[in-house]
């Protein structure tokens, strides 16, 4: 039986295509799958230009395999159980048959990571933490994430008949959207990149690279690359900045291939490691192909040819570029390479600790620099031209501290070279900043709300302290976990201020840390915080904020067959280490706490909080603090109903 579609959904797929915006949809029920034919349809007859592409992501198993053998023998098995009558066109096996589909493993997602997809499904998306002694996970992750639902003005959360939810109330108002377009169909931003290009369609070699430039942002970020590049005075530095799927990466490449049309001879380039370098060589490439460097394997005539690693670790990374058209130059990755004096053009990938080697060179690219330890990227700095690329928000590494020590440094540097008066001209510094996506337009709903979901943009979310209290008035607060993810407005605050301080102090995060901090039953959060004024309603400051995990209480049968088999469960570190080391099958029983991670306020490190925290959590679990609780039965496991933290302990 057919039955019409609400057209609110259509709308909301229509006004996606043409804001270039994502929508989200959550389809609930036993024949969720037949669905997503519907919505593949929908999409393809909004989109017009071709088939959108499709990703598929799963956790396990298919429930219908991608490979035609086995899903002959899945279908013979629904049919032997009366799910699959064969006399009936199942459009959901057409569909899978048609080809076009990607399917991703999620421990497999780095394979798919840089590729642009029309549709992304999703299964299977919840992971709980177990331990023997703390075995039951609550599921505030979850919890938290169907309520941030509501919120998200592009997510539709439909039945398995594509009926729409009261939960999602917002989209009742929805209505089809005008786009301003010219006559040639091109929005305000993509007259711009068109007319960009055409301006500069003569100059060399800015002309053929721009014309790879996705974005204006991005466009703009490759001709201040090339004019620090054509100035060649090797005293500038240059900064790019942005959030993921920016083009940081390509800009740089273009950048690298126009660095090798103006001749420089000696081109370094570092990561945290040669994957990050993925589509900066596949944009070098690209910028190739444009300035017409052909690249042959028969022939005896090459412009440059291409080597992968031969080291498995780097999984066939590109390892060298050698280029022939009008000298011999070398754009090479992988520090097992010697630097040969006599190449008279080079470009080496070197590992960040190996700055020893930068003893010649002319332009150094660091791509991913805030992954990089910040001391290393301050030993890689030296006189030569320096282009650093970083992401700005989300898990990248060491978070905000290049940011906001490094840059700020060579911002400060060069505004007092600018006005000094003496003849010597010290290092420039420019910082670009590219705020266009280059897969969806700006302003996309589902990019903010997962930037609140999952923390990814909690640089602005650490306020500025005017006045410290000193590290012996301030109090440890234990955090109730229940009302920290409730998705209150208060709640959500706090949270995003606790990971602001953990993403800010070299901490290496990542959404798992959340659903960790969430939902683990062995976790605990605890914050410091000064002197609260109960009178004024506000959040109060917090200092410093420590994430603990209970450990230990394991069988003693348990850590004999862990020690026979040579094995460690998932959690309780400390208890295994000791296990395995000493061959104790004793201590394991015992419990005890271990830090996980400590964060203090970019305005309070090293001036005692991080110990003080850290002297107040040891006196609490040595039992010389009362908690303020009334009741003599509440323990740390049996969290506080009320409050964002309750206070467990004392003022001396």
């Amino acid at each position: 039986m057919r039955k019409k579609v609400d057209e609110r959904i259509r709308t909301l797929i229509d006004n996606g295509v043409k804001t270039r915006h994502r929508s989200l949809f959550i389809i609930i029920g036993d024949k969720s799958r037949d669905q997503i034919v519907n919505l593949h349809y929908m999409l393809s007859k909004a989109v017009l230009k071709a088939r959108p592409s499709v990703l598929w992501c799963y956790k396990k198993e298919l429930e219908l395999s991608s490979h035609k053998k086995k899903r002959a023998k899945q279908v013979k098995k629904l049919m032997m159980r009366g799910l699959f009558d064969p006399e009936k066109v199942d459009p959901f096996s057409l569909f899978v048959e048609s080809g076009g589909i990607t399917y991703c493993k999620y421990n497999e997602s780095e394979k798919v990571l840089g590729n642009t997809f029309g549709m992304c499904i999703l299964q299977d998306v919840h992971e709980r933490y177990r331990t023997e002694s703390h075995s039951e996970a609550a599921g505030r992750f979850n919890e938290r994430f169907l309520l941030s639902i509501a919120s998200c003005r592009a997510c539709v959360v439909v039945d398995d008949e594509l009926n729409i939810l009261p939960i999602s109330s917002h989209i009742r108002t929805i209505t089809p959207i005008p786009v301003e377009e010219d006559c040639e169909g091109l929005s305000e931003a993509e007259r711009s990149l068109k007319n960009l290009k055409e301006d500069l369609n003569e100059d060399f070699p800015v002309g053929p690279l721009i014309k790879k430039c996705c974005t204006l942002d991005q466009g703009k970020a490759v001709i201040s690359f090339l004019d620090a590049i054509l100035d060649k005075a090797l005293r500038s530095t240059v900064a790019l900045l942005a959030a993921r799927g920016r083009g940081k990466s390509a800009a740089l490449g273009l950048a690298v291939a126009g660095a090798v049309a103006a001749g420089y001879s000696n081109i370094f380039v570092t990561a945290p490691s040669p994957d990050n370098l993925k589509t900066l060589f596949d944009f070098i490439r690209k910028g190739f192909d444009s300035l017409e460097y052909k690249v042959e394997f028969v022939f005896e005539h090459t412009d440059y040819d291409v080597i992968k690693s031969s080291n498995p670790e780097f999984k066939k990374a590109t390892v060298r570029i050698n280029i022939f058209k009008q000298h011999r130059q070398t754009i090479q990755v992988g520090p097992s390479f010697s630097i040969l004096p006599c190449r008279v053009h080079e470009a080496v990938y070197i590992q960040p600790n190996e700055h020893e080697k930068l003893s010649q060179v002319e332009l150094l690219v660091i791509d991913e620099a805030a992954a990089i330890p910040l001391p290393i990227v301050k030993s890689l700095l030296g006189p030569y031209l320096v282009f650093i690329s970083s992401t700005v928000n989300g898990y990248e590494g060491t978070g905000r501290s290049l940011s906001l020590k490094l840059l700020q440094q060579l911002e400060e540097q060069s505004q007092m070279s600018k006005n000094s008066d003496s003849s010597f001209s010290g290092r420039l510094f420019k910082k670009i900043e590219l705020t266009e996506s280059i897969r969806y337009g700006s302003g996309d709903p589902i990019e903010s709300w997962l930037n609140g979901l999952l923390c990814l943009d909690v640089a602005n979310y650490i306020p500025n302290i005017s006045r410290l209290p000193p590290p012996g008035d301030c109090d440890l607060y234990y955090v109730n976990r229940d009302t920290l993810f409730s998705y209150h407005k208060d709640s959500e605050l706090f949270l995003q201020r606790m990971m602001a301080l953990f993403v800010a102090s070299h901490y290496k995060n990542s959404p798992n840390d959340l659903q960790l901090m969430a939902d683990a039953p062995a976790h605990h959060l605890f914050v410091l915080l000064g002197p609260v004024d109960e009178s004024k309603n506000h959040l109060p400051d917090i200092l410093c904020v420590v994430q603990v995990c209970l450990e230990g209480e394991i069988s003693s049968d348990s850590a004999k067959i862990s020690l026979r088999d040579g094995r460690s469960p998932h959690g309780d570190q400390i208890p295994w280490k000791f296990c395995q080391q000493f061959l104790d099958t004793n201590f394991p029983t015992l419990s005890g706490a271990r830090i996980v991670r400590i964060a203090s306020h970019p305005s309070a490190m090293r001036l005692g909080y991080g110990s003080a925290a850290v002297k107040l959590l040891t006196r609490y679990y040595e039992g010389q603090l009362t908690s303020i609780v009334e009741s003599d039965e509440e323990d740390i496991n049996e969290q506080p109903t009320s409050g964002t933290g309750e206070k467990v302990s004392l003022v001396k």
